[in-house]
């Protein structure tokens, strides 16, 4: 009995500190976390990347997405779209800094929950340059400005600083900012100032300071077809690929059969389209009107008349804006190419030649003499004779030598009805003749 006692009282115990020893996992175990890069230039292939991940994050059911941000900025436009589809997941992000986050890098941080900041890195400088690198107008200013505001108000984050990033009227005394300069923070001063929650070495510091150590970590990287697409939208890369497309299609119809020039023109065209596509940009129905404008052009070399080539052009251009995403940007582009292509085309045919499909229906050669091409009888034969005007030459009319009448002209001086000329030069069919005033001039 002593010993059942003995027994039970051991159990009592040895059970509360046999709980006590089990392993306790950590808050973040059995959680997901999704990390998207934001790296380099913000433009439309960056902006279909990061819906296309935050799209997985949601499907996978994420509990918390890492956007790691170092880019210069980019397009006003696809910031704002990349901000929109952050401020609507369900998920809670953060915004984590890893060297810079300049212009509309700062603005999609400032549209995270939180904002994470690496040692010695910075956020700010957010003004709107346009394409040519010139400060954007008035317009244009105000509303980033006021979006960058807006933005910062969106965490309870003072907007002043906000507004000092995209406004170089902004004066702030306590950061030593003067008036003509745009605000840029470092890391400290982000700190300091309410725009960044934490300074953190790496990602395993942020990932404990979120409190999800333990969490099943999903790196998004972009496929080689977004590679593709981010490449090709670049409005750096778009005026190149459509220059060596125009370039490509019209040599082509210079050269017999279809080639090299031909390939290498539709496929820069294939490239462009396709990365627009992939970028959420072009839609099937652009594919399709620049396919139609290719055949009308086709057609053109077999029905000449013009209204074809026409309807063709129209619809390749209007394809071509179709699938761009600014407007702006793709007239320029389009421009570029067909300066490119008419020098291109002129050097081509001045060096090779033409050899295509449309020589039916451009004349290429010269009628000249050397050729045997004779526009009317030369009568270099008559030059020196002696003829008579049956006309008043005033200064041109009619003579008559041996029987045969001709049509002749003076060298600017009127000359009677019955006079005696002298044929001084043939140039063609034009017969000059001057009166010869003494009889032993010439002969007959």
């Amino acid at each position: 009995m002593k010993k059942v006692r003995f027994v039970f009282f051991l159990a009592l115990i040895m059970i509360p500190l046999m709980v006590s020893i089990q392993p306790v996992s950590g808050e973040g175990s059995g959680k997901k976390v999704y990390v998207i890069p934001v790296q380099q230039e913000i433009e439309r292939g960056l902006e279909a990347f990061l819906k296309r991940s935050i799209k997985d994050a949601e499907s996978a059911g994420a509990d918390h997405i890492i956007f790691e941000i170092n880019t210069p900025g980019g397009r006003v436009d696809s910031a704002n779209n990349i901000a929109e589809v952050i401020r609507d997941t369900k998920i809670p992000t953060t915004a984590y800094i890893v060297k810079d986050a300049f212009s509309a890098g700062a603005y999609i941080a400032l549209n995270a929950d939180e904002i994470v900041m690496k040692p010695s890195t910075t956020i700010g400088s957010a003004a709107v340059i346009d394409s040519r690198g010139n400060t954007a107008g008035k317009k244009a200013e105000s509303a980033w400005i006021a979006e960058m505001e807006a933005a910062a108000e969106l965490n309870n984050r003072n907007p002043k600083y906000a507004r000092a990033m995209a406004d170089d009227d902004m004066e702030l005394k306590e950061l030593a900012l003067k008036k003509g300069e745009l605000l840029t923070l470092t890391a400290n001063q982000a700190v300091k100032v309410g725009y960044a929650e934490k300074i953190v070495k790496d990602r395993s510091e942020l990932l404990s300071y979120l409190k999800l150590d333990d969490a099943s970590v999903t790196q998004e990287d972009l496929s080689l077809a977004e590679r593709v697409a981010r490449f090709v939208t670049s409005p750096v890369v778009v005026p190149i690929l459509l220059s060596i497309g125009f370039l490509g299609m019209v040599i082509e119809l210079f050269t017999a059969g279809f080639g090299v020039a031909g390939i290498i023109g539709l496929s820069s065209m294939f490239l462009y389209f396709f990365g627009h596509l992939l970028a959420g940009l072009a839609g099937w129905e652009s594919i399709a009107l620049f396919i139609l404008g290719i055949i009308f052009l086709l057609l053109e070399v077999f029905v000449p008349g013009g209204i074809v080539g026409i309807l063709g052009l129209t619809a390749v251009i209007a394809s071509l804006v179709m699938a761009a995403g600014s407007l702006t940007t793709i007239v320029t582009s389009i421009a570029i190419a067909i300066l490119v292509t008419i020098i291109g085309a002129f050097l081509f045919l001045k060096f090779f030649g033409y050899k295509g499909p449309l020589r039916k229906l451009v004349l290429f050669d010269s009628t000249s003499t050397e050729k045997g091409y004779v526009s009317s009888r030369q009568r270099h034969d008559l030059t020196g004779r002696i003829a008579e005007s049956i006309t008043p030459l005033r200064p041109s009319g009619t003579a008559e030598l041996d029987g045969e009448y001709l049509d002749v002209v003076t060298e600017g001086s009127f000359i009677q009805k019955g006079k005696r000329i002298k044929i001084v030069k043939v140039q063609g069919s034009r017969i000059v003749v001057r009166e010869v005033k003494d009889h032993h001039e010439g002969g007959m």
